[in-house]
C-alpha cells in the first residue's frame, strides 16, 4: 500500500507529453488538460519561447528546470527541453464506444489487432485524428497502450482521439456489427482493392499486427477484406502507413 495514498492518486491522474511539436499541439488544441509545463532552464530559442508564450496566454503554469531534472523524470528520450504534465484522456470501454456511436451518422473507427510498437500506435492516432475517426480500438493485452512515447509521436492526437481499450477485440467487433457498422479488414492477399469497397458509411477499419497481420478470429469477424495498392517487391506495408492509406481512402470517398 502506498505511504501517501493522496499523492499516489494524484500521480495516477497525470500523464506526460514531451517534445516541442506534441506540447505545442496540445497547447493549441486542449490547453485546459495541461497541469504544468516544464522547460529546460538553459534553452531560450524561438521554439521554446513560443511554448512559454502559448502556455502563459492559456493561463498554464510554467516552470524552468535543469535538463538533468527532465532526464530524471523522462529517462533517455528526446524531450527537446519541454515536458507537459497533463490530465490524461481516459480510455473508453465497450459501453462508452457504443454510446458514442449513437451521436454519429456515419462513424469511422480504426481497430488495431495487436499492434505492439508504440511508434506505430502514435502514428495511427495522429492519422486517425486527421481523418476524423471517432476512436481507435486496441486490445488490452499483447498490444501497445498509450504511453509518453505514443503521446509524443501522436503530436497531440492522443489527447483528442479517444482510445477504446477492450478485453476481447473479436467480441467488440461483433458488438459494432450489431450496432450497424461494417467491419473492413486490411489484408495484402485480399482480392478486392480498398478503392472498390464502400467506405462512406458506418465502418470500422481493422489492421493487423506488425508482421503477422490479422489474427484468424479477427479475420472471421470482418465483413470484407481489402488490399492496398502495391507495385513493388515488398509484400506488406508498415501498419501505420497502411492505416494512413486506408483512412485517407475513406476520407476521399466521404468527401466525394
Amino acid at each position: 500500500m502506498p505511504k501517501n495514498p493522496d499523492r499516489a492518486g494524484a500521480a495516477a491522474s497525470r500523464a506526460s507529453v514531451y517534445g516541442l511539436h506534441a506540447v505545442r499541439a496540445l497547447l493549441e488544441r486542449r490547453p485546459e488538460r495541461i497541469l504544468t509545463i516544464h522547460l529546460a532552464a538553459r534553452r531560450d530559442d524561438p521554439r521554446i519561447r513560443q511554448i512559454e508564450t502559448l502556455a502563459r496566454a492559456a493561463g498554464r503554469p510554467v516552470e524552468r528546470i535543469e535538463a538533468d531534472a527532465l532526464r530524471r523524470r523522462l529517462g533517455d528520450v528526446a524531450h527537446q527541453g519541454v515536458l507537459a504534465e497533463i490530465e490524461p484522456l481516459p480510455p473508453w470501454t465497450d459501453a462508452q464506444l457504443l454510446e458514442a456511436l449513437e451521436h454519429e451518422r456515419a462513424p469511422l473507427l480504426l481497430a488495431l489487432d495487436g499492434v505492439q510498437d508504440p511508434h506505430n500506435l502514435g502514428a495511427c492516432l495522429r492519422t486517425a485524428d486527421a481523418c476524423g475517426a471517432l476512436a481507435v480500438i486496441v486490445p488490452r493485452d499483447r498490444a501497445a497502450q498509450v504511453t509518453p512515447v505514443v503521446r509524443k509521436v501522436a503530436a497531440g492526437a492522443a489527447e483528442t482521439t479517444p482510445v477504446a481499450v477492450v478485453t476481447n477485440l473479436a467480441r467488440t467487433l461483433g458488438l459494432l456489427k450489431q450496432a450497424g457498422l461494417w467491419v473492413i479488414g486490411a489484408d495484402s492477399g485480399a482480392e478486392q482493392p480498398a478503392a472498390q469497397a464502400d467506405l462512406t458509411g458506418a465502418v470500422v477499419l481493422v489492421l493487423g499486427a506488425e508482421g503477422s497481420g490479422l489474427r484468424q478470429l479477427t479475420r472471421q469477424h470482418c465483413d470484407v477484406l481489402v488490399r492496398l495498392p502495391s507495385l513493388g517487391a515488398v509484400e506488406s506495408l508498415n501498419v501505420s502507413v497502411a492505416a494512413g492509406m486506408l483512412l485517407y481512402e475513406a476520407l476521399r470517398q466521404r468527401a466525394a
